[in-house]
């Protein structure tokens, strides 16, 4: 979740305007109109923190891959796509997910509101003005800052054998991430507030790049993604430090405990035998992955991550790849972050980047494998939050077909996407706005006629 301001500066002549990822569009387009010159997107400059600590020592050099000549394959001639909404008259507060669980057969979805929500609702009841509260700990979620609030949550993938619920969310006093089990009751429908046990916990300095991400892959092993602890420009050079959570992609097994914790540590995760790394950690130098999410044919885990000053990426998550943040941004180099040198460490490439013309704020999507609508088939569909368009490539061989606009809801802010059992996909979006208790609404996606 991202936060918005303006922030005029009398340096050198030059005006920077610093906005993040959930900016009203009459707000930028004021922006742009007071900024002739070119427009350079910062991230928020979060309340002060404790001053950054030392930089860690790292654990081995780095180099940059050298870069393809040529980053994509030729498009791919994507059909563009319409949107349907639905569910158009229930009152949603900033809704950041939708999903069903598994072995769900009918249209019973559970809607995650930012403020610490879920809503139980039926996608067969188009006309409902009602939805039923499946769990509700806002007193435990803070959502104060724009990108803090409940951020993700997974079913276990043997529910309803097991009925277990993860949440993601963030909490104050300290300010810290959470991931959370909770336990559903015997309805299948309503959560126990009570049963809440944390699985673990990871402080942060500043209320945005919070990630992120809690999902199961296909092997069964929870994955959750972190952003770099905020503020801009990784100040605690989070990205490349293999001893914190942040910038991460982690990997744990809620199935087991072990180490005195919680969950176990999987025994093929990429740094189990490496003392200089968390062994959860399954990818690192990823910036704030907003959305990932897997590709339910090929296993390929995709992920959105917002950008700082100029690049919005797609990056395929593999294991114990480094994304290269705070050293790169997109294909490029980053000024101002941590210099690479010639060692053994290999940055993975993104597969797709947008320069600040096409997005301010990407939001990561799915593979579209709906058997209704064969045209999209392989097609990933992701959006930048800001713009409030769709797009799409395809993966061929390893390279992406050159990403197309299939869409624009101008008066959305793409907050996420969702993927129902049956591999229908839905948008999900803020309308107008992103003030604290801004509506929301969803969408279905089709191919344009």
């Amino acid at each position: 979740m991202r936060e918005v301001y303006a922030t005029v500066c009398e340096l050198s002549d030059c005006i920077e305007l610093h906005y993040d990822r959930r900016m009203h569009r009459s707000f930028f387009v004021l922006a742009i109109m007071l900024a002739s010159s070119t427009l350079l997107a910062h991230d928020l400059a979060a309340p002060p923190a404790a001053p950054p600590a030392a930089p860690p020592t790292p654990v081995a050099p780095v180099k940059t891959a050298p870069l393809a000549v040529e980053h994509y394959a030729p498009a791919a001639n994507i059909p563009k796509v319409s949107l349907e909404r639905v569910l158009g008259k229930l009152k949603l507060i900033r809704p950041v997910q939708m999903l069903q669980s598994p072995g769900e057969t009918g249209g019973a979805v559970f809607i995650v509101e930012q403020p610490g929500r879920i809503l139980l609702a039926d996608l067969a009841q188009d006309g409902a003005t009602e939805a039923a509260v499946a769990l509700d700990i806002r007193e435990r979620v803070n959502d104060s800052g724009n990108e803090e609030g409940l951020l993700s949550i997974a079913f276990h993938p043997k529910f309803p054998e097991r009925r277990e619920l993860y949440a993601y969310y963030t909490a104050m006093d300290p300010r810290r991430s959470v991931l959370s089990r909770f336990t559903v009751n015997a309805d299948g429908r309503t959560i126990d507030p009570a049963s809440e046990e944390i699985l673990l916990t990871q402080s942060q300095p500043y209320s945005n790049h919070n990630g992120g991400t809690c999902l199961f892959g296909p092997d069964g092993y929870l994955y959750l993604s972190l952003g770099d602890g905020g503020a801009a420009n990784d100040p605690h050079e989070n990205g490349q430090n293999p001893l914190t959570f942040l910038s991460k992609v982690l990997r744990i097994d809620v199935n087991a405990k072990s180490d005195g914790k919680a969950y176990a540590i999987p025994s093929d995760n990429p740094f189990v035998s490496n003392a200089e790394y968390l062994p959860e950690i399954w990818a690192t130098g990823t910036r704030n992955i907003w959305r990932m999410q897997f590709d339910r044919k090929t296993g390929d885990l995709w992920g959105g991550d917002v950008g700082q000053n100029k690049y919005e990426e797609i990056d395929l998550i593999k294991k114990g790849g480094n994304y290269g943040w705070n050293t790169r941004e997109g294909f490029h180099a980053f000024g101002g972050g941590k210099k690479a040198t010639e060692g053994e460490v290999v940055f993975a490439e993104p597969v797709i980047e947008h320069p600040r013309r096409e997005g301010v704020s990407i939001t990561g999507g799915f593979v579209c494998r709906d058997p209704k609508i064969p045209a999209l088939d392989g097609v990933y569909l992701y959006a930048d939050f800001g713009y409030g368009t769709i797009w799409g490539a395809k993966l061929v061989g390893d390279k992406c077909t050159k990403p197309e606009l299939l869409a624009k809801k101008a008066t959305n802010l793409v907050s996420s996407f969702a993927e129902m059992n049956d591999a229908s996909l839905y948008v999900i979006g803020f309308d107008g706005g992103q003030e604290q208790r801004n509506p929301g609404s969803i969408w279905k996606i089709q191919v344009r006629p």
